[in-house]
């Protein structure tokens, strides 16, 4: 990912010269020498002023005859000889035709490349299963890039027809919402499609894991509370990452499409509070309001993996003995029982101290982050410099590219679990001899001698 975005900004038109096929399905963009002259506003002549009933000639008979058909002639022809225009107004323009088959072209040769220097038995999940997640995240950041572009036109143009009764007719407010209703609603049709492809390719992930594992069963079965990490922790394991990743993944997209539709959006923000005029404000609020949630979030809840890992021994115990209690009358005797019971109870005990000031500090945070945009606008709304559009174009932008640099403080809680599971799945993976072989293959060079 890292390497096609630079290859894209440092030598995209070289490449897309070759490669793109916008050319083909979008018009030329007219060159600057190419634009017809009736298409660039210039000051009027003193000939196109008002002149008497008859023409110049009715005053004046050595006047020259007015030019304006004559001119309006070759405007025309420079329009059909050059077969351009002016502006691609599509929502599918050259630009975004040449971004998109330049995406679906990496990922292509992403998908080539594995197929042919590692391919596996879970290939088609793992590489072709990942890179279409990939696809449908980029998918979804560009939705919402379109839908905070849409925002600033229609709330302009609401505001005007709230201030002014009459002011916009039904045939430029209805195209707004036919347009947004054009692409909204297909698009639930396709977040349907993706959640249970996600809960497929959750399970085959648990299910890799869990061959994986068993391959060495015979050896793994001694362990402390075996059973439950190939049955458990591998389905929560697969199913927190793949939430993680694609999560992740948002984020770091939303960056790369939002930050630069932030930063031309501060233009319209006159100062910052207590600051002054920054240029950029809103990036910069945005990363250091992200930057001191995520340390202080980390700082507070530092000793909660280690008391997670903890839970899931002290439950493990409770349940071994349980399970043991089943088919043994000596096992699970209430002493024991209450034991391990005391156990489970000190330890949760002390996990909801712990988590009672970790979401104290977390909840204030989101709280009063979610105000940060309305703070920082305040001198400008105060000095009537930007619209209801523009603001509301701000307070999207912002939400997305905050929530974007926010991603390890909102999903910190997570983090911790997935910490907690993966400590686990090291520690069961650490019986595994770094010598043995998996016994499928033992038994597949048995049956060969």
């Amino acid at each position: 990912m890292l390497l096609t975005t630079l290859i894209f900004q440092f030598a995209g038109e070289p490449v897309r010269n070759v490669i793109s096929i916008d050319r083909f399905l979008s018009p030329t963009i007219c060159s600057p020498d190419q634009v017809p002259a009736a298409e660039t506003p210039v000051a009027p002549a003193p000939d196109a002023l008002p002149v008497p009933e008859g023409g110049p000639q009715a005053t004046d008979p050595n006047a020259p005859a007015p030019v304006t058909q004559q001119a309006a002639a070759p405007a025309a022809t420079a329009t059909a000889v050059a077969n351009c225009v002016v502006e691609d107004t599509n929502f599918l323009n050259g630009a975004r035709i040449w971004e998109y088959w330049y995406i679906l072209l990496c990922t292509a040769v992403f998908c080539a490349f594995w197929y042919f220097y590692k391919r596996n038995q879970w290939y088609w999940w793992s590489v072709v299963g990942s890179s279409v997640l990939f696809l449908a995240t980029y998918s979804q950041v560009q939705l919402s890039a379109f839908v905070n572009d849409w925002q600033g036109n229609f709330f302009n143009v609401l505001q005007r027809a709230l201030n002014e009764p009459g002011a916009v007719s039904p045939e430029e407010y209805w195209p707004y919402v036919i347009t947004m209703m054009a692409v909204l609603l297909p698009n639930i049709i396709f977040l349907v499609i993706l959640a249970f492809f996600n809960s497929h390719y959750v399970f085959r992930w648990r299910k890799a894991m869990t061959s994986y594992y068993m391959e060495y069963w015979p050896r793994l079965r001694e362990t402390e509370g075996a059973a439950q990490r190939v049955q458990e922790d591998t389905m929560r394991f697969a199913s927190i990452v793949e939430d993680l990743g694609t999560s992740f993944l948002g984020s770091l997209l939303t960056l790369v499409v939002f930050l630069p539709i932030l930063w031309t959006l501060s233009q319209s923000v006159t100062e910052i509070p207590m600051i002054g005029a920054v240029p950029g404000s809103l990036v910069w609020v945005a990363l250091v309001v992200a930057a001191f949630g995520t340390a202080l979030l980390w700082g507070v809840g530092i000793k909660l993996p280690g008391l997670n890992f903890e839970n899931q021994k002290v439950e493990a115990a409770l349940r071994k003995e349980l399970v043991y209690g089943e088919d043994h009358g000596d096992r699970a005797d209430p002493p024991a029982f209450r034991e391990l019971f005391a156990n489970v109870q000190r330890n949760y005990f002390r996990l909801y101290f712990h988590y009672t000031y970790f979401n104290l500090a977390r909840y204030a945070y989101l709280q009063v982050a979610g105000y940060v945009p309305l703070l920082t606008l305040s001198p400008s709304i105060l000095a009537g410099t930007i619209t209801l559009g523009v603001y509301q174009q701000v307070q999207n932008a912002f939400g997305e590219v905050a929530g974007s640099f926010q991603f390890f403080a909102r999903a910190w809680t997570t983090i911790i679990e997935l910490q907690s599971i993966h400590m686990r799945l090291k520690l069961f993976e650490s019986y595994i001899p770094q010598d043995q072989e998996p016994i499928k293959e033992e038994l597949s060079s048995a049956a060969t001698i």
